[in-house]
């Protein structure tokens, strides 16, 4: 028996807002609304991400947080999220191996790498 990853979901007070956020940063689709309290958005390799309203999220830092890898060049991907309002806070490296965190609009993590 195993599980296979279906969705990444995250705590937000205007899931609709950041579920549209992310389906255009990702050249996704928004797949349902739920009235506003649940946003379902269907990334092009299958894999879905779920946002779900809360009063207020849980501060710090988030459980689960999205890795990403860049198509093209990690500092021009990273400029257009910028641009599209996420804000980094951070640079990391391991050996040869960098990445950067972000904030997207409603103040989730998630880290953009090269691909590898």
């Amino acid at each position: 028996m195993s599980v296979n990853p279906a969705m990444i979901t995250h705590d937000v007070v205007d899931p609709v807002a950041i579920g549209g956020w992310w389906a255009e940063q990702t050249g996704g689709e928004v797949l349902a609304e739920n009235d506003g309290w649940f946003v379902v958005v269907g990334l092009p390799n299958g894999l879905r991400l779920g946002f779900q309203r809360v009063e207020q999220p849980t501060p710090g830092k988030n459980r689960v947080h999205l890795d990403l890898e860049a198509t093209d060049d990690v500092e021009t991907e990273i400029a257009r999220l910028e641009g599209a309002g996420a804000r980094v806070v951070d640079r990391q490296q391991i050996g040869d191996f960098r990445w950067v965190v972000l904030h997207d609009p409603a103040g989730n993590v998630f880290c953009v790498s090269a691909a590898h």
